[in-house]
């Protein structure tokens, strides 16, 4: 996993509420496990029209927002099915991180495991990030717990445990490969009453 220490991006605003797993990865893209090449099918039933063709007004889009590696949303993002593949289209798509009211928990842990950073902060600060230009820039500090946009500073919330994995970039494999010496020695002592 990517280690996320800072951020400092462009944000795009889809400030919707209950955008669900299905609306962020539709189901018929499912069909591979490589974690990669869902980006271009993230949001799906908004970005395109049904032809096929570029919705230009969705905001993904936009040339100036192609950059963006901040998404900043509305409440309950992430509710629905389990899979995990809404997450990697998120990142496959070049986000880091999810500013939003809240996420499911499933969306939440899949977020987390997967180098997606999922913050929540109240509307109060959402309304004054839904008002970023695609020229400005949102800065997230992870050890300080802080989101930057302008002079206003926002601090967030995140268990310990995941803060580190993130500024380490240690996913769960990585974590348990730290008591690799400790494994091997239980399964060489488990062997001998075998």
């Amino acid at each position: 996993m990517e280690a996320f220490v800072r951020e400092t991006g462009r944000a795009v605003v889809i400030p919707n509420d209950n955008i669900n797993t299905d609306i962020i990865l539709p189901k018929q893209f499912l069909k591979n496990i490589l974690k990669t090449g869902f980006g271009k099918d993230l949001f799906y039933d908004w970005r395109y029209n049904a032809d096929g063709s570029l919705n230009e007004a969705f905001e993904l889009n936009k040339p100036e927002h192609k950059c963006a590696s901040i998404l900043v949303t509305g409440n309950d993002f992430g509710s629905g099915s389990s899979r995990e593949h809404a997450v990697w289209a998120l990142t496959d798509y070049g986000f880091r991180a999810v500013i939003g009211g809240g996420f499911s928990d499933i969306f939440y842990m899949n977020a987390t495991k997967n180098g997606l950073l999922p913050i929540v902060l109240p509307e109060e600060n959402r309304r004054i990030l839904r008002s970023i230009q695609a020229d400005e820039y949102i800065q997230i500090d992870l050890p300080k717990q802080t989101v930057t946009y302008n002079d206003d500073i926002f601090h967030f919330n995140i268990n310990s445990q995941w803060k580190e994995k993130f500024i380490n970039g240690e996913d769960d494999i990585d974590n348990t490969m730290k008591y690799e010496k400790l494994i091997t020695a239980f399964e060489n002592q488990r062997s001998i009453f075998l």
